[in-house]
């Protein structure tokens, strides 16, 4: 099981629950389904209304994550994956800060999930 956290001007407070970690659900299924709205629009990795900045908690590194195509277009046009970044990403299994809900599968880890409630409006990364 993985506790998700999720973090937004739209909630009234930082809400956690539980997700099946592997289950091919995407972290905007997961939102939807504890009645969470991240906005979003296509669902297909292609507009970047679902933009979320992901921190993973606790000791362990993070766990490698898989982009998809779609999503490394999206996030490289939008200006939230450099070629460094997708470089380390790839090369090394590190994961971006930015990702797409619709896209991201949620893992056997802890995270906290932090969104605008604007679609594709950027989280402040100073925080």
């Amino acid at each position: 099981m993985a506790n998700v956290t999720f973090s937004g001007p739209t909630l009234s407070k930082n809400i956690t629950v539980y997700a099946v970690a592997g289950d091919n659900g995407t972290l905007l299924a997961v939102a939807k389904a504890n009645n969470i709205v991240i906005p979003f629009q296509c669902q297909d990795g292609e507009c970047g209304s679902c933009l979320i900045k992901v921190t993973h908690l606790g000791d362990n590194a993070p766990k490698a994550i898989h982009l998809t195509d779609k999503e490394k277009l999206t996030l490289s046009v939008n200006g939230k994956l450099s070629k460094e970044l997708l470089a380390k990403t790839e090369v090394e299994d590190m994961p971006p800060p930015f990702r797409l809900a619709c896209q991201y599968i949620v893992r056997d880890e802890d995270i906290l999930v932090e969104f605008s409630g604007e679609a594709g409006v950027e989280i402040d990364l100073r925080r």
